[in-house]
């Protein structure tokens, strides 16, 4: 394993840690904040910290590359969230957590009919697969039972599969030559954008005082700089190393980190069943990744 391709799994390590934590901070925002406004408020500051950072201009080469930054950020920053909350709204949020782990597959399937010279598949991926995504079951619902909202579920499905999208865009991006950071901020700005019109549909309010509580301020800028600025950039740098399937991979041990995270900060309990659960999606993890291999483009 080159350097670069180890650098590519440490950042997507990072970012999954970070993501698998953000429910903390979503949930104590949602004490007084709607979805639609924690969503717009965190990317927008996402995208000032990306432009602080590096304000250098990026200068697209053709309309074609415009439309696929304008398409990513429309699938994995407006669309992809969207769903996910709306989703949240008609069904358990168990059932949203181990409907959205399907991304991988996805992102998988697509990138072997769109991407096939690129990535092959073989069967140690869908083994890992399926036991990762027994272990989520287990993990989600350790604690209750599957209770089915064909609405909810659906849009749920509709989520990983907008998901999958982005990754094969991003990975296409990447093909570019441009700063990370340019492309990340790019993709944010049209994320935005599409995501206007929504503030309008659903309940968003610009009430600033809510921002002078510490409490909600602190959470606000973890989702804006950490889960939004930082993972995005490292979320993108690692599909740029390893390849849109290997890095969403990664998606598998999000439940994970959440359990890990309840227990430690919120003083949950942890279920037998929950700790088979992270062994099972760990292994899945494994095969996924141990079992993936590539074959590089050949020009003729």
């Amino acid at each position: 394993m080159d350097k670069k391709t180890t650098i590519g799994h440490i950042t997507a390590q990072i970012t999954i840690v970070i993501w698998g934590t953000t429910f903390i901070s979503t949930k104590i925002l949602l004490k007084d904040f709607t979805p639609i406004e924690i969503l717009f408020f965190r990317f927008f500051l996402g995208l000032l910290v990306l432009t602080a950072v590096y304000p250098k201009r990026l200068r697209i080469k053709d309309k074609k590359q415009e439309r696929t930054f304008a398409a990513a950020g429309l699938c994995g920053i407006c669309l992809y969230y969207l769903l996910e909350n709306i989703a949240l709204t008609y069904t358990m949020a168990s059932n949203v957590g181990v409907i959205i782990s399907v991304a991988p597959f996805f992102t998988a399937v697509l990138s072997h009919v769109i991407l096939k010279a690129e990535e092959k598949l073989k069967a140690g991926f869908f083994v890992g697969f399926i036991a990762a995504m027994t272990g989520i079951c287990l993990i989600s619902f350790s604690g209750g039972t599957l209770q089915l909202n064909p609405i909810g579920d659906v849009l749920a499905i509709a989520a990983a599969f907008v998901w999958a999208v982005y990754s094969l865009l991003t990975r296409k991006i990447s093909g570019y030559g441009y700063n990370i950071i340019q492309t990340t901020r790019r993709i944010f700005t049209y994320g935005i954008l599409f995501m206007l019109p929504f503030l309008f549909v659903f309940d968003f309010s610009l009430d600033v005082q809510r921002f002078a509580e510490p409490e909600y301020a602190l959470n606000l800028i973890y989702l804006g700089l950490g889960a939004s600025a930082l993972c995005f950039v490292t979320w993108n740098y690692a599909v740029k190393m390893l390849g849109a399937v290997k890095t969403s991979v990664y998606i598998y041990i999000v439940p994970v980190i959440t359990v890990v995270t309840s227990v430690i900060v919120l003083k949950e309990e942890i279920t037998w069943m929950a700790v088979i659960g992270i062994g099972l999606t760990l292994i899945g993890l494994f095969l996924s990744e141990g079992k993936l291999i590539f074959k590089k483009r050949v020009s003729r």
